[in-house]
């Protein structure tokens, strides 16, 4: 089995607890390996180390973790590096959802003017990281989980030799979602989707051998008409049906931009505001945990449940133990999905063993979605740009580019106001 040193950065975060367990739960699989968990709260870090250690000795694995502020320090000689930080924290986030409605537009995490602000403050951050592996870690990858994550890694492969993939289970959950609200068996429906993280559609559904949209369109006919669905739901049934491809549950935000605006607007608390009021109790709870010798995370509180980052660790499972494996990946396109540039990061499948991930060749996008799947995608290049190495203008022109924004002066306003909120996470170049 790999022996590795991996260095998690975001191991203090709220998610700490729960991508250890995740970890540990492959413990076998990478017996005497090094885990260094790395963030800017120390007292944090040690919470997330006691309970790591516990759940590692109450499963009788063989595993050393240990904890560190010192970024570079940590990332001395890993093999891998994981990433999941959030600049700026919760606080930030609100800002991202608060600002846009008040100009009339979607404030959300990764989309839109939201995650186009998340973009910046992440890649800023990553430069650093990519700089310290470079210098103490050259022979490293890079397994991101940081959000916008596609942005994250287009500006990544375009300025370094450092290999990264960026990773959602976003694929795999919308598969089993679909199925579920069609009451039928989601380990039997088969799917696949390309595209972009947060913004792929499905170009293969089989039920049983059988299409699976026409089982769909019958769902949505009972559901519509008796009215048990939340609207979220019913609207998700609604799109594939009308374009006869799974999409990805992001694309409500595309196609019912006005209702979401609405709702949102109406609604008396962010998301952000949401999570923030569990955060005190995440943290209650693993103290508590903590305290007993074979610690047990509750789903309820814990931050995205008890196993988080899984794919990430199945990943590098797949490439250190050599697995030569199928995973859904952010890479590259490489030409393996003809409707994008090659050097475009995408949301498909790829083959993953010792020598790395190889997508594989796709079709095309449905031609009836394809359109607005590109416009994002030449976002996600201008904005990557921009945040890496760009000014003022070169960011406002992607912000313009986004399809929830395509407003030269909203594009304008909301940047001059939401890089004044944002400033202490962003370089000076961009608030100019």
């Amino acid at each position: 089995m790999a022996r590795i040193k991996l260095a998690y950065i975001g191991g203090g975060s709220t998610r700490g607890a729960g991508t250890m367990a995740s970890f540990i739960q492959q413990g076998e699989n990478f017996a005497g390996s090094e885990v260094v968990l790395i963030d800017l709260d120390e007292e944090r870090l040690q919470l997330v180390q006691t309970l790591a250690q516990k759940m590692t000795r109450a499963q009788g694995y063989d595993l050393r973790i240990s904890i560190t502020t010192n970024r570079r320090e940590g990332l001395k000689d890993c093999d891998a590096v994981l990433t999941s930080y959030r600049p700026g924290g919760f606080e930030a986030r609100y800002n991202d959802e608060r600002i846009p409605l008040q100009h009339g537009l979607i404030g959300q995490e990764t989309q839109g003017p939201g995650g186009f602000f998340m973009a910046l403050r992440s890649i800023h951050i990553m430069q650093g990281i990519i700089a310290d592996m470079e210098a103490v870690c050259p022979n490293a990858r890079l397994f991101n989980y940081t959000n916008p994550i596609n942005l994250v890694s287009e500006a990544v492969t375009h300025h370094s030799a450092i290999p990264v993939v960026s990773l959602c289970e976003g694929p795999i959950f919308d598969s089993q979602r679909y199925a579920q609200l069609a009451d039928l068996d989601p380990q039997k429906l088969e799917t696949t989707f390309i595209g972009l993280n947060h913004g792929s559609w499905s170009i293969h559904n089989r039920y049983e051998g059988q299409d699976f949209i026409p089982l769909l369109q019958a769902a949505y006919e009972r559901k519509r008409k008796d009215g048990t669905l939340p609207r979220q739901d019913l609207r998700m049934l609604e799109l594939a049906c009308l374009m006869e491809a799974l999409p990805n549950s992001y694309f409500q935000y595309y196609y019912f931009k006005d209702e979401i605006l609405t709702s949102l607007q109406a609604k008396p608390t962010t998301r952000a505001q949401d999570i923030m009021a569990k955060v005190g109790d995440y943290w209650a709870h693993y103290r508590e945990q903590a305290e007993k010798d074979n610690p047990e995370l509750d789903p309820a509180r814990s931050r995205g449940g008890i196993n988080e980052l899984e794919l990430a660790v199945d990943v590098m499972d797949a490439i250190y133990n050599d697995r030569k494996e199928l995973w859904y990946v952010n890479v590259p396109n490489r030409g393996a999905i003809p409707d994008f540039p090659d050097d475009l990061v995408v949301e498909l499948t790829g083959y993953v063993g010792r020598n790395g991930i190889v997508p594989l060749q796709q079709g095309h996008l449905p031609r009836q979605v394809r359109g607005l799947v590109q416009a994002l995608g030449e976002y996600q290049a201008l904005t990557a740009e921009a945040a890496w190495s760009g000014t003022r203008k070169d960011a406002i022109r992607a912000l313009t580019s986004n399809p929830l924004v395509s407003s030269p002066s909203k594009a304008q306003a909301l940047y001059d106001e939401m890089a004044a909120a944002h400033r202490d996470y962003l370089p000076e170049r961009l608030l100019q």
